[in-house]
């Protein structure tokens, strides 16, 4: 206990003589890094793993910072350092497809495309689709992500990363289609993936006679922040979905109005709570 208690004792003096300014701009620079990265990965498997590998390694680091040199454990030092090189290069095997989906993006030329343009873009085109896909009675649900991650759900999915159109969704939901009967999910204005399962939300809470799409946008809505558009195959009613809420009935111009302002903002103002008097809680 004394030799940790020297140890910290002896990093906190070292601390001292580092210059404040500089170690503030490492922090803020790491931080914002985790940040980015963590967020990328927000909602997928690889998430939980990052975390629990970081977790080792800061615990294995910390009981190595407090190991006095006088005890002889240079040799495990040494170790740890070759252990960092071997799990970054496992990192980069096991994270493959993300560190692939990651330079993609990257490579799309984001920085150039003003938010507000993507905004309109991704309105404009789930709007077309459904009036197309309500004039023809063709069942669908498509879900946005917002700042709740669906990565769970897209992976269990087709994944896609598909340019989004109208024409596209359209043909992904028409009848006979492997993927029409499943969910499409929209991330960062592009087709993330296809055939994806929604969680059902409880028969009490739907009316009894709306579909199981319905209670699959109603469910999504209530684990997340997602925007839901549900298409009725039926009578090709088109609904939206979203904060636990879900709005019938809803004309394709009410449908626009309300997807540029819910994708614009994590909360809808007041005067779009309710786009139709036909509303289940």
């Amino acid at each position: 206990m004394r030799a940790i208690l020297e140890a910290i004792s002896l990093y906190l003096q070292r601390v001292r003589t580092y210059n404040p300014v500089v170690i503030l701009v490492e922090l803020v620079l790491i931080g914002a890094v985790v940040w980015w990265v963590m967020r990328f990965l927000r909602g997928t498997r690889g998430a939980r793993l990052v975390k629990g590998f970081a977790l080792l390694l800061a615990c294995v680091y910390v009981v190595i910072l407090m190991l006095p040199e006088r005890l002889g454990w240079q040799r495990i030092q040494l170790l740890y350092g070759h252990f960092l090189l071997f799990a970054f290069a496992a990192v980069v095997v096991a994270f493959q497809p993300e560190l692939r989906q990651a330079f993609i993006q990257i490579g799309q030329a984001r920085f150039f495309r003003s938010a507000r343009g993507q905004i309109e873009h991704v309105a404009n085109t789930l709007a077309d689709s459904a009036a197309y896909l309500s004039r023809n009675r063709i069942g669908a649900i498509i879900a946005v992500e917002r700042t709740v991650g669906l990565g769970s759900f897209i992976q269990a999915g087709t994944v896609l990363n598909a340019n989004l159109t109208a024409p596209l969704l359209n043909t992904i939901f028409y009848p006979g289609s492997p993927l029409h009967d499943m969910g499409v999910i929209i991330r960062d204005g592009r087709i993330a993936a296809a055939g994806c399962q929604f969680p059902l939300a409880e028969s009490e809470e739907v009316d009894p006679s709306l579909g199981s799409r319905h209670r699959a946008a109603l469910g999504l809505a209530k684990e997340g922040d997602a925007v839901v558009i549900v298409v009725s195959e039926e009578t090709g009613r088109v609904s939206l979905a979203y904060e636990g809420h879900l709005y019938l009935g809803l004309a394709v111009e009410n449908l626009l109005e309300a997807l540029r302002t819910l994708l614009a903002a994590p909360r809808l103002p007041r005067r779009h709570q309710a786009p139709s008097p036909d509303t289940t809680p």
